[in-house]
């Protein structure tokens, strides 16, 4: 099922994306969008009558964190040898803030204290219930779903403080979309980034040193997890500068495509 966050032009709403879809997530064009009542994390999916064609609406974040986003650093071999660091024994744990996220065809705003900003395209986890301590084989059972993630960074910024909440943490710093993927198999999914249609990043989830499972855990072990949480679950090899005026887009294979332009932010 794939949940999604929408409006018309009026109050933002959720909903079921309907139709075919191809092995990409990428919606057929007569894909249609059927509203929910309410908040599906909190009242569970209950379908309108009201349905519109997904052409017709404009797909915001999926999810809005209630209290936060975990990144997990250098879970790719390849990612952290490109930044010149070791790979690490256990998942490596940062916070964005949840005033970062934006959605789909929002801006990702330059930020002045900058020169320095990189793409990086992940696959992210949607946290489905309130949890702690979760062991590995019960991980499914808070897993609300999959969505499609950049976290963004500014990487002199990382570079100059050490830790990565600067970095990480400005305003749209963590697109968020298209919508969430309820039933997938994560193990081995690819997740390309494009900038201005060029491949930069072609990796697939296979490569994660810490797989989906491991990080839940052990996020939770160390906090508890709310409904709407979410998990990004570390990039690929292949990040890099993104400037003003150029377009990014993440796609993760069995959800879709995320994409995002750069603007300054005045």
């Amino acid at each position: 099922m794939r949940i999604a966050r929408f409006t018309t032009g009026e109050e933002p709403q959720y909903g079921v994306v309907t139709g075919d879809v191809d092995e990409l997530g990428i919606p057929a064009e007569d894909a249609r969008i059927v509203a929910l009542a309410g908040d599906p994390l909190y009242v569970g999916v209950q379908l309108t009558d009201t349905e519109t064609a997904l052409a017709d609406v404009r797909l915001l974040a999926p999810v809005l964190p209630r209290s936060k986003v975990v990144g997990i650093g250098r879970n790719y071999a390849k990612h952290a040898a490109e930044m010149g660091n070791d790979v690490p024994t256990e998942p490596l744990m940062f916070i964005k803030p949840n005033t970062s996220v934006v959605g789909p065809g929002d801006p990702v705003f330059y930020p002045r204290q900058s020169a320095e900003v990189h793409f990086e395209g992940e696959l992210a986890v949607v946290i489905g219930r309130i949890c702690r301590d979760v062991p590995r084989e019960r991980v499914p059972d808070v897993v609300y779903g999959y969505t499609v993630g950049n976290d963004v960074t500014a990487r002199d910024l990382q570079r100059s403080d050490v830790q990565f909440t600067r970095a990480k943490g400005f305003d749209s710093f963590c697109p968020l979309g298209p919508w969430i993927e309820t039933e997938l198999d994560t193990s081995d999914l690819a997740v390309t980034t494009h900038l201005n249609g060029d491949v930069k990043q072609d990796g697939r989830t296979k490569d994660m040193i810490f797989d989906v499972a491991t990080l839940v855990a052990h996020v939770s072990a160390v906090m508890t997890l709310l409904p709407g949480d979410v998990i990004l679950t570390g990039t690929p090899d292949g990040v890099g500068p993104m400037q003003v005026g150029d377009e990014v887009e993440v796609s993760v294979e069995g959800i879709g495509s995320l994409t995002n332009k750069v603007v300054s932010r005045e």
